[in-house]
């Protein structure tokens, strides 16, 4: 069998290396319920503290926050799992994320109740989602990673905050929002 020859030494069958391809996944709670997201969308986060109530809005739309002088829309991620809204504690948190809109950047806040940790796992380690019993729509899971004995559900975040689904919302001017444009056409009024 003939050798090859690597930076002047002989080797015999060397094998080509694996590369494991890694994903980041930001893990927090809505309500008493772990869920994750990609970190690679996620700008930053920030402490709850307060917000401007938006008048006829829909309900996921908790309202917007001054982030630096631009106006960002702030949703209710359990609210927007068809739940109660999140009572404002101690660990409240908003998620800043990065959306592209007709190829610009778009500042979104979601809010939890709490972040957990950043994991680093290989891509592998995400599994498919169940088609049942997630308790939410089935569009907004990616996947499901296994912690411990338990499961945390992989959100899909093109999907949870689909730009096509809120840009009827989220595309009017910061001076519409700040003037409470009426927007009683996304509440089917």
């Amino acid at each position: 069998m003939p050798s090859v020859t690597l930076n002047g030494a002989f080797a015999r069958n060397r094998q080509p290396e694996v590369v494991v391809e890694s994903r980041q996944f930001l893990t927090f709670m809505v309500g008493s319920e772990s869920f994750a997201m990609p970190i690679d969308r996620i700008r930053e986060i920030i402490e709850f503290g307060g917000l401007t109530e938006i008048p006829l809005m829909p309900s996921f739309l908790r309202g917007v926050i001054n982030l630096r002088g631009a106006v960002v829309p702030v949703i209710d991620l359990s609210v927007r799992f068809g739940r109660a809204p999140t009572v404002f504690a101690k660990r409240t948190c908003i998620i800043i994320m990065e959306l592209e809109q007709d190829d610009q950047p778009l500042l979104l806040g979601v809010m939890v109740d709490a972040v957990s940790a950043v994991l680093t796992l290989d891509a592998t380690s995400v599994e498919p989602r169940p088609s049942f019993g997630a308790g939410i729509r089935a569009s907004f899971i990616e996947g499901m990673i296994r912690i411990n004995e338990r499961f945390v559900v992989v959100l899909d975040v093109r999907e949870v905050l689909s730009v096509d689904e809120l840009s009827s919302l989220l595309g009017m001017s910061a001076d519409g929002i700040l003037a409470g444009e009426d927007r009683s056409e996304l509440n089917g009024g």
